[in-house]
């Protein structure tokens, strides 16, 4: 019998509060994918190219995991406090009826047990087959291709899954099931409504509102102007502010529902009711209100950055060469490169070979000589007669030493320009064209300088008149980071040959046949290729090494920002749903009342549903409009100053993001919707007073 009971009060609970019971499959599913990162076919594959930096971040999960868990209680503890407020009554009758308290305590951890086990035994398979999921559309995505994809499980993530969430929901219940079992049958048996507040003048709730949102602009002005990242105190300031403006700000909140409620909308049903019931939830519950609006905030900013940062970070660098050879020309040709890769037949594997020469100037110039080669100051005369602007500065202050660049040679530059399917260059023997990596030069920047070389910039290069024309290249010389050049000129090959003296060095760069490359992923293709050159005995740096940083930190942004997004999302709607679901059954007598009065089931229903706008829309509101500047100052803090050119792009992809949530959001609120409904309908048979 006291099995059945279990068994069935277990199969209520599920259907009663399906909110929280998706929550929980949620979160078990999180948890295990989070854990289980180490087996993605994207891991396994970087864990090769960036050991340490892979291993840095797989050392930093069980930390996001302990930091999940002891969030996740607080739902549990919250959620699973509405369960059984709910089911008082209930409790009641069974201790009327002889059960002794514990044994309705070990009724109810059981219960809870039960429950655990069922979310666990759908929600730890629906873990794997996500994780599998996840890892073979990544795998596709990024090019590894699924043919070397193996079918993983972590059993170490399956366990330390269901060992943190059993142990978080024993301890929840075992507090929650105590209170309960210690309190006398009449108390269980009567609903008792929420204590009375004592309230202050509105001037003073005024005043909270106005100093509230003070505290914030100055957390949004410390964050976005980068002062808070200065160093941790100025951070932790800047994060107190903001905790404090916002608690403030809903503390204070109840005078502004004040004041709309005075407005009007006495023509719509029950509406000066609705308004109350909003008001006395905001004054009772306005810190809750609150910390559930940061978690929303911290979700938004953690997703609309994440992904904004992985799709910058995938499409930064676009890609031209899969190999480059490297070898001075005082000790090996590009000739001897190229016969040795006859040798072994891989000539056959390229498309194109060809050649990258880049040397100091050292014709006529004496290196103990301060004389510079080149003239740099009509450039940046030019910049200072600009507008002013952070970008002309920061340029002004890079080029001022840039009086003895290095040269690259036309002809090599040009065959790289159509590789990469660029127009190609044409210079006259006394022209130069000017080349700065990206990294050193943003959109921005690049802009400034071609407006300047418009008007074909008179320079000299040693001694002789030199004309700077053309735009700013910025295509990468070399597959990878073994050469990147804060500023450089390009010449024609006479030039080059008279400047360098001939002492240049030389890099090979070589790009793949299609056909390596049609049959299986780039990645594969250069991997196998990678292996083949290893028994030549070459030096060389390959795409990989470009593509594997570059996966890096897509999946450092965005495994980990989507989890706590994930994670701050369901916590926060989930403790609001509660709440407001408490709140509406602590105000049974009030509805039962309106019934007798002659309010229609739909009326109420009405009534209902606008409370729940108000209810999640007060916090949800406050985090979106919080989470722009948010958003931007994540941006700040954390993108490199070559980045932050593309701004405005990556804000646009973190509005889109953004709303992709409060679509979420909106699905949560429909959720409530629902339930209230059945509450509600509850209502509707007359109930018997004693």
């Amino acid at each position: 019998m006291f099995s059945k009971l279990i068994s069935r009060n277990s199969r209520r609970n599920r259907k009663e509060n399906g909110l929280f019971f998706s929550s929980l499959l949620i979160s078990i599913i999180a948890f295990y994918i989070i854990l289980a990162l180490s087996h993605q076919d994207v891991v396994v594959f970087l864990t090769k190219l960036e050991s340490d930096a892979v291993n840095r971040l797989l050392s930093m999960i069980p930390v996001f995991y302990g930091m999940a868990l002891f969030i996740l209680f607080f739902l549990i503890y919250f959620a699973s406090k509405y369960q059984l407020e709910r089911r008082r009554h209930e409790f009641g009758v069974y201790l009327m009826m002889g059960m002794r308290r514990t044994r309705l305590f070990a009724l109810l951890l059981a219960e809870d047990l039960r429950n655990s086990v069922v979310s666990l035994a759908i929600g730890l398979p629906a873990a794997v087959l996500l994780s599998e999921l996840i890892s073979l559309i990544t795998a596709r995505l990024v090019g590894i291709g699924i043919v070397s994809h193996r079918i993983s499980f972590s059993f170490s993530a399956f366990v330390w899954t269901a060992a943190g969430f059993l142990l978080i929901k024993f301890i929840a219940f075992l507090i929650l099931s105590g209170k309960i079992c210690r309190q006398e049958i009449g108390s269980l048996l009567v609903e008792l409504p929420d204590g009375s507040k004592k309230q202050l003048s509105a001037w003073i709730y005024a005043l909270a509102i106005v100093a509230g949102m003070s505290l914030l602009a100055a957390a949004y002005s410390m964050s976005i102007s980068g002062k808070a990242w200065s160093r941790y105190e100025q951070m932790g300031i800047t994060i107190l502010l903001g905790l404090a403006g916002t608690l403030l700000f809903f503390w204070g909140l109840r005078v502004l529902i004040g004041l709309a409620l005075k407005a009007g909308r006495g023509n719509r049903p029950l509406s000066v009711f609705n308004f109350r019931q909003i008001q006395e939830t905001v004054m009772y519950r306005s810190g809750s209100l609150a910390v559930c609006s940061l978690l929303i905030l911290a979700s938004l900013c953690c997703f609309g950055a994440g992904v904004a940062i992985t799709r910058f970070y995938g499409d930064s660098e676009p890609h031209v060469l899969d190999y480059t050879f490297h070898r001075t020309q005082n000790e090996h040709t590009a000739e001897d490169i190229k016969k040795a890769l006859t040798a072994h037949q891989l000539d056959t594997c390229f498309d194109e070979l060809f050649e990258i020469r880049v040397g100091l100037i050292r014709n006529g110039i004496d290196r103990t000589d301060r004389t510079a080669p080149f003239q740099i100051a009509p450039l940046m005369d030019a910049l200072r007669m600009s507008p002013p602007s952070n970008d002309r500065d920061v340029l002004m202050h890079n080029l001022s030493y840039a009086d003895d660049p290095y040269l690259i040679s036309l002809s090599g530059y040009n065959q790289l320009l159509r590789a990469a399917g660029l127009p190609t260059l044409t210079l006259e023997s006394n022209e130069a064209a000017i080349y700065i990596d990206h990294d050193f030069c943003s959109a921005e920047k690049c802009r400034l300088l071609n407006s300047i070389l418009e008007t074909k910039l008179e320079t000299r290069l040693n001694e002789n008149i030199c004309y700077l024309v053309g735009s700013v290249q910025t295509t990468n010389l070399v597959t990878d980071r073994s050469i990147t050049l804060s500023f450089a000129l390009i010449v024609p090959d006479e030039v080059f040959e008279s400047a360098t003296l001939g002492n240049y060095s030389v890099y090979l760069n070589g790009i793949l046949t299609k056909e390596l490359t049609e049959h299986e992923s780039l990645m594969s293709a250069i991997s196998d290729m990678n292996d083949k050159l290893d028994n030549t005995g070459l030096s060389y740096e390959s795409y990989l090494k470009n593509m594997g940083r570059q996966l890096f930190y897509m999946v450092a942004a965005g495994y980990i920002t989507i989890y706590l997004a994930i994670i701050f999302l369901i916590i926060a709607n989930t403790v609001i749903g509660t709440q407001f679901l408490m709140g509406q059954q602590k105000s049974d007598r009030r509805y039962r009342t309106l019934v007798r009065l002659g309010a229609t089931y739909e009326t109420l229903c009405r009534s209902a549903k606008t409370q729940i706008h108000w209810y999640f829309g007060i916090p949800a509101a406050v985090a979106v409009f919080s989470s722009i500047f948010g958003v931007r100052a994540l941006f700040t803090g954390i993108l490199p100053s070559s980045v932050k050119s593309n701004l405005l792009e990556m804000m646009l992809i973190s509005a889109t993001m953004i709303f992709a949530l409060c679509v979420i959001e909106w699905i949560y609120i429909i959720a409530v919707k629902r339930t209230s409904d059945r509450y509600l309908l509850k209502l509707m048979i007359p109930k018997r007073e004693e």
